[in-house]
């Protein structure tokens, strides 16, 4: 039985590779939809010997199917944010103390302990929809920091104005993480010059602006809230792991996280660093879910790890990835 100590104690690449290659088979003997989609791959346990020859699970499948490796009690269902008629993604989670093991331990991996800042969300978008698995997240790290100024706020601008700057003046290490528009919102009518605060976008205007590019939106957020970098998380409904960037849009994934780039042209063949491609995730600590998910991200990775988010398929781009309709 693979255990969270396995997942969140690992130190090494080929620890990394074991693991995963145990979790693998796990899901396959579990994962209904994951091993119907491996055998219409003709791909099983016996024939997979490293890494790279791991199948990756369409995240449509998020969209149509309960994505599940335990036979356990569903504690929580996230579920993803969509346009007006359109299908969202649900994760059924049966073990949330994974994921709350999960993100504090990748925080702590980043930015060291959440209780020595304080927290302040600005998520409007996801804050008005329930099964948000962000908020989720948040909510506890609010919680978990134990600053009388932790707090989630919607449209209070002035309030959160008036928190930032209190904070700086007592050179309180602060964490104010919010979705890109609601960012650009407060640098418009305010103006800051933060010394002690990481500022994290979580990307997506969310249909509230036009989309630009990173480039020009950190550009502007940097010169709003006065700092050299505007840090960025990396996350989605259907994982339970985060990546984080300090600069620049280059991402780390914690240790139990890798990811890898697929051709856009054929899903099932990976690409070598530095080539922009379908972004493939490894996340171990998806055990009862499905730890190997083919996204709709493009982007490319580096040396060390890291990587890159390019932009996004178009529906007319996803070649391969719908190879059954179960």
């Amino acid at each position: 039985m693979i255990s969270k100590d396995d997942i969140f104690n690992i130190k090494t690449h080929a620890e990394f590779e074991a693991l995963a290659l145990d979790v693998f088979r796990f899901q396959f003997e579990n994962n209904r939809v994951y091993r119907s989609f491996c055998d219409l791959l003709y791909k099983h346990p016996s024939d997979i010997k490293c890494l790279t020859e791991i199948p990756f699970l369409p995240i449509q499948f998020f969209k149509t199917r309960e994505i599940l490796s335990s036979q356990n009690k569903v504690e929580k269902i996230f579920t993803s944010s969509g346009t007006t008629g359109s299908t969202t993604s649900k994760h059924f989670v049966t073990d949330l103390s994974i994921y709350e093991e999960c993100y504090l331990k990748g925080f702590q991996h980043f930015y060291g302990n959440i209780e020595d800042y304080a927290v302040l969300a600005l998520l409007p978008s996801y804050l008005e929809r329930d099964g948000s698995s962000l908020i989720y997240m948040v909510d506890d790290l609010i919680q978990k920091s134990n600053h009388p100024e932790s707090g989630f706020y919607l449209n209070n601008l002035q309030d959160l104005t008036e928190t930032l700057k209190s904070l700086e003046a007592q050179n309180q290490k602060t964490l104010l993480i919010g979705v890109s528009f609601a960012l650009l919102d407060l640098v418009e009518q305010f103006q800051f010059s933060l010394k002690h605060t990481i500022v994290m976008e979580t990307g997506g205007m969310k249909g509230r602006r036009k989309e630009i590019i990173r480039q020009e939106l950190h550009d502007r957020l940097k010169k709003g809230f006065g700092v050299n970098q505007i840090h960025s998380e990396y996350g989605m409904t259907e994982l339970l792991s985060q990546a984080y960037s300090n600069g620049s849009g280059i991402f780390k994934c914690p240790p139990w996280m890798k990811i890898i780039t697929r051709d856009t042209e054929d899903a099932l063949t990976l690409l070598p660093q530095n080539k922009t491609g379908g972004i493939n995730i490894i996340d171990l600590a998806n055990i009862n879910s499905c730890a190997f998910i083919a996204t709709q991200d493009l982007g490319k990775t580096s040396e060390n790890g890291q990587f890159e988010i390019i932009g996004r398929f178009d529906n007319s781009d996803i070649r391969g990835c719908n190879l059954m309709a179960l």
